[in-house]
Order: C-alpha cells, then sequence, then structure tokens
C-alpha cells in the first residue's frame, strides 16, 4: 500500500548504482593489466569477463538515468485503499470462468 508521500521521499538508487559500477569497472581494469603484467592470463582473463559485465551494467545504469524519472501520482492523489480480499474474489470468479468448456 502506498503511504501517499513517495514523490516526496523516494530515492532512486541509480546513482549509487552507477558510482559502483564505476569503480567496479575501474578495478577489474587495473586487474587485467596487473595480472596480463603478472603473468597471469586465466586471472586476466576473469578480470576481464568481470570488466564487461561491470561495464555492461554501466551503460544499462546510464541509460536509465538518461531516461528521467517515471510517473508518479501528485500530491492530489489519495493513498491506494488496502485490497480486503477483493482480489480474492476476483480470480476465484475467473478460475470459475475459466473451467467452462
Amino acid at each position: 500500500m502506498r503511504s501517499g508521500d513517495e514523490p516526496l521521499h523516494a530515492r532512486s538508487p541509480l546513482r549509487i548504482r552507477c558510482g559502483l559500477a564505476l569503480w567496479g569497472l575501474l578495478w577489474a581494469v587495473a586487474g587485467t593489466v596487473a595480472f596480463v603484467m603478472a603473468g597471469r592470463p586465466q586471472w586476466a582473463a576473469a578480470c576481464a569477463a568481470l570488466a564487461a559485465i561491470a561495464a555492461a551494467d554501466l551503460v544499462m545504469v546510464i541509460r536509465h538515468i538518461r531516461q528521467g524519472p517515471h510517473y508518479q501520482p501528485g500530491r492530489n492523489i489519495p493513498p491506494y485503499e488496502p485490497d480486503r480480499g477483493r482480489n480474492e474474489i476476483r480470480r476465484a470468479a475467473g478460475r470459475r470462468r475459466d473451467s467452462r468448456p
């Protein structure tokens, strides 16, 4: 159930996720370079794979950030009412309709 004040207090985790993905990308690239220099190709490949995953996550997060905020109800929209079991009645009626030949 909504409390009605989400648009005022909602926080997006995208900025922190962007920072963590960037931090992981930097460390994975540094690990790849370090393991290549040390002559450890398996560890370098593992770090390169991790860098690719971090880069893909970073691209996706930046894409979501650029999409901007999605619809949030305004102050004049009241909170949703509690369900109070109404959906159970609808589901039961739907099952009865589906069982007909």
